[in-house]
């Protein structure tokens, strides 16, 4: 039964943060995911938002992480070569009510450290966000908050972390942990999953939507997770320009409403609704949900038509309170939880992850830093992202960057295999990592294309090719050349 120092059970953004922040140090760390690629879960639908800290109750953990994980994403972005891009913020108000709302929240967020906050005028707004209704009066602008790809961001942040002696078990769903009498440099629990049994002296819980029922395997109680479901559409890339911002209306109480977002691939993004519902599972879409949605970012921008939306996507957020669970247990010594991280739970991972570490170090883990820590990360070429002047340098290089597999999103063969290089099994592995398959049409052009690539790449027939894991098989039988 192999041991571990510390296991991390799940990886999306948090687990990922957490497991590239201790691998700085002398540790056996091991990663469990239950979904058969990384960021499959809670982070798959993420709208890659750094958000400023303008919107988080003063006194919370979400407050105090966010503006702080803010400042170290750029830091970490450099460093593991992803895209980061500042793009700024505002929350726009339609009436004088509105107006000193904004006024409210622009001195609780100078309370909390966010800095550079102003207000805009009319004028202001006309000249740089030109789209934008003329009936809205003022503005709060927060030139802090940036976009970011969160796919790319948990994939840089692991493979940084497996480059540091990270290992990562994936199609691993954890299905029991026994917690042992503690003892000095002894593992505390046994962990049994799909692939097999470990021990490990310190057990992190960044499960996501399923951290209450691993919190209860480990004898630990107190909370209970509620999805809160978000449906979000994207818009065609011939909308990038649409906005300049990312466009909020004044924060509900349950969320930070439905927005108009600039994302990182240059796709608008207009959402997400905020309804709580029973089904871990539940990713449908609905005609209400688009109603709703349209309804409101009309008010912000009137141009946006249903005609403009290319996908229909959900994402559940995982609830447990109105702020982040972050503690060690008591009750399990060597257990800590931490749960309940939705938004602004991808600003906050670096952030988390420095707090989970000095809690492991206070519960009696010794830190000791490694000689030679990789911190860095070559950065990924994308045809999509790249003047043409070097895209045509490339394909001289490699002509394979020259055959381009997906055209709606101008990705190259050469992309694919790297993808699969890095990781990828899957289709919507692919995806995330390279976006193809993320256009207008859907993959209807590209996707034979992929699967032809991935099953030489992976040495595995077509019938066992998935979209993302087992019983997401697209061929059901291959057919001979007869």
């Amino acid at each position: 039964m192999k041991e571990y120092d510390v296991a991390i059970v799940g990886g999306g953004v948090t687990g990922a943060s957490v497991a590239r922040e201790l691998s700085r140090y002398r540790l056996r760390i091991a990663v469990f995911e239950k979904e058969e690629e990384l960021a499959f879960g809670v982070s798959k639908s993420n709208s890659g938002i750094i958000h400023s800290g303008t919107q988080n109750q003063p006194g919370s953990l979400k407050a105090k992480l966010c503006v702080r994980g803010n400042l170290l994403m750029r830091r970490i972005s450099r460093e593991l070569g992803v895209d980061f891009k500042e793009v700024g913020s505002l929350i726009v108000a339609f009436t004088e009510e509105e107006r000193l709302e904004l006024l409210k929240i622009k001195k609780e967020s100078e309370a909390l450290g966010v800095p550079g906050l102003r207000m805009v005028d009319p004028a202001w707004l006309k000249k740089h966000e030109p789209n934008l209704s003329d009936k809205a009066i003022a503005a709060l602008y927060a030139p802090t908050t940036g976009i970011v790809s969160p796919y790319r961001l948990v994939y840089a942040l692991c493979e940084n972390a497996a480059g540091n002696e990270v290992e990562f078990h994936l199609g691993s769903k954890v299905k029991k942990i026994i917690s042992l009498p503690a003892a000095e440099n002894i593992p505390r629990f046994k962990i049994f999953t799909s692939k097999g049994d470990f021990r490990a002296r310190y057990v992190i819980n960044a499960a996501g939507l399923y951290a209450d029922e691993v919190s209860k395997m480990a004898g630990v109680g107190g909370f209970e997770i509620t999805p809160r479901k978000g449906e979000e559409f994207l818009l065609d890339k011939k909308r990038e320009h649409l906005v300049n911002h990312v466009l909020y209306p004044l924060p509900t109480k349950i969320s930070k409403g439905i927005l108009v977002i600039k994302t990182s691939d240059g796709n608008p993004m207009i959402g997400p609704t905020a309804h709580d519902v029973s089904d871990k599972e539940d990713l449908s879409t609905s005609d209400e949900g688009l109603r709703e949605v349209l309804e409101n970012v009309k008010k912000m921008i009137p141009t946006i038509r249903e005609d403009d939306i290319i996908a229909y996507f959900s994402g559940l957020r995982p609830v447990a309170g109105h702020d982040f669970i972050i503690r060690h247990e008591a009750v399990a010594p060597g257990f800590i939880n931490v749960a309940g991280i939705q938004s602004p739970g991808l600003t906050s991972a670096p952030a988390v992850a420095l707090m989970v570490r000095d809690i492991l170090k206070d519960n009696g883990l010794s830190l000791r830093k490694k000689i030679f820590f990789h911190k860095y990360r070559r950065k990924e070429n994308h045809l999509f992202s790249i003047p043409f002047e070097k895209a045509g340098k490339l394909i001289k290089k490699d002509a394979s960057y020259g055959d381009i597999v997906c055209r709606c999103e101008m990705v190259s063969a050469k992309e694919i295999r790297d993808a699969i290089d890095r990781g990828a099994t899957t289709l919507d592995g692919i995806k995330f990592r390279t976006r193809a398959q993320a256009g207008r049409c859907h993959g209807s052009f590209c996707t034979a294309r992929i699967m032809k690539i991935l099953a030489e790449k992976t040495d595995k027939p077509l019938t066992e090719i998935t979209k993302r894991g087992k019983g997401s098989e697209i061929v059901k039988e291959e057919r001979g050349n007869d």
